[in-house]
């Protein structure tokens, strides 16, 4: 049994285990808190029964007029837990509440190139690759890596405008312009 909660600032004394995981980015402190202070109805954790943590999704929104979209900061679910259908249910919520609260146009995600994984799981629930950035996450002494920028369209993007792929890949610094 499964129960999804809005995560809060002692959640992120528990869950040391989820964000060991080599394809999740961790933040500080503060980055996690002022996404709590900015969007307190978005983050959200899973938890066992014993509250354990199982995962959790960290959003946003952000953007201007067709750009206002819904942001997937992180979803991470722990090794353990995984393939229960939590991370689904995380990305529903950031999903449900992009459409109908804040009446979003898409929902995005970057995501690593050579997470296929994750990759698969997100084409699964309906994103397409929007783009591919190049050389967005830095590694350890090693070459960046590319990212793929993916996206799934809200209803009040009725053609589906947002998810029309990009032909050719950008830097890090033309996502941000």
């Amino acid at each position: 049994m499964t129960t999804i909660r809005r995560f809060s600032a002692l959640d992120l004394f528990s869950f040391n285990n989820i964000n060991l995981d080599v394809f999740t980015e961790n933040y500080t402190i503060s980055f996690y808190l002022q996404y709590l202070a900015k969007w307190p109805g978005i983050p959200a954790t899973g938890m066992t029964r014993s509250a354990r943590t199982m995962g959790y999704m960290m959003g946003k929104v952000e953007g201007i007029g067709r750009d206002w979209h819904g942001h997937v900061t992180a979803v991470t679910v722990a090794p353990e837990y995984r393939r229960l259908g939590l991370a689904r249910r995380l990305m529903a919520l950031l999903e449900d509440a992009t459409d109908r609260v804040y009446s979003g146009y898409f929902v995005d995600l970057f995501v690593r190139k050579s997470n296929h994984l994750a990759v698969n799981m997100y084409k699964r629930l309906g994103y397409v690759v929007y783009r591919r950035v190049i050389g967005y996450y830095s590694s350890d002494g090693d070459d960046p890596e590319d990212a793929y920028d993916m996206r799934k369209a809200m209803s009040r993007d009725t053609h589906k405008l947002s998810m029309i792929p990009l032909k050719h890949p950008v830097r890090p610094e033309d996502v941000w312009n």
